[in-house]
């Protein structure tokens, strides 16, 4: 398996992807993100889908559209009472441009699959390159805003009472999420990436006490899912998302049914 250049490009990328996720993820679940991902994918699919509409790569496509769009989302849900209902609109407005961008662009209908549900034989190397570039901009800044990102995730009312920049934390993650969306979309699909973003991490809080040990658990199952599912992709030809969804529901329904012993 291991002796295809695509196979091996699609592992160094998924593995970054399942990183990047399990990290972001946890704190999406922390500040009830959720629902938002699951718009900023969207989102990107739109963006890619206008990048090919451009003669540009999806994923430069995916970064506009997901970045600029990003913080205001994020703004209409955090103020709004009808943030539901806007944040729907928003997601269905993303969708149609997105089939309208493919129409134009005269693509066919494998370069939507690959848009909407990843693609592992479309992994080039220049791919795994950028998104080691992004992956490590995400990971640089993380690291350097975590004791303040997890402080404003995990006690809003504590930050704001401790006079926290918690406005410019909230834009700078929001630009994180954006790109990590962006980074994982090219195996997981712009309509499935929330799946990576959400589910292990909020398997992951019902095994742990610490936000550090849930950060651990949470990158442990995306890579288990990751990698599982390129290998039953390989092996029978199926979407490796597919995959990627039962195992990550999976791992989540197995830690209901712990916590539900434990209780």
């Amino acid at each position: 398996m291991f002796s295809y250049p695509f196979m091996q490009n699609a592992y160094m990328a998924g593995t970054l992807i399942a990183i990047i996720s399990g990290i972001m993820g946890v704190f999406v679940i922390a500040r009830n993100m959720s629902f938002l991902t699951h718009t900023l994918s969207e989102i990107g699919f739109a963006g890619a889908a206008f990048g090919i509409f451009m003669g540009w790569q999806p994923l430069l496509g995916m970064l506009l559209f997901t970045t600029v769009s990003s913080i205001g989302v994020g703004e209409l849900g955090a103020k709004s009472s009808r943030r539901e209902n806007s944040i729907s609109a928003i997601s269905a407005l993303a969708i149609g441009l997105g089939i309208l961008f493919l129409s134009l662009a005269n693509s066919n209908a494998s370069y939507a699959t690959g848009i909407l549900f990843g693609s592992v034989i479309g992994i080039s190397r220049q791919n795994v390159i950028q998104m080691v570039a992004l992956s490590a901009i995400v990971l640089v800044i993380v690291a350097l805003i975590y004791r303040f990102l997890k402080f404003d995730s995990f006690d809003p009312i504590g930050a704001r009472v401790e006079g926290l920049w918690t406005r410019t934390l909230s834009v700078v993650f929001l630009v994180l999420l954006a790109l990590s969306v962006s980074v994982a979309a090219q195996i997981v699909g712009s309509l499935l990436i929330f799946i990576l973003l959400t589910l292990p991490a909020a398997a992951a809080k019902y095994f742990t006490h610490t936000v550090g040990l849930m950060i651990g658990v949470a990158v442990a199952f995306s890579l288990i899912g990751v990698w599982l599912g390129l290998y039953l992709s390989y092996v029978t030809n199926w979407p490796v998302s597919f995959f990627i969804s039962v195992i990550e529901v999976i791992f989540y329904l197995a830690a209901l049914l712990y916590d539900r012993r434990r209780g």
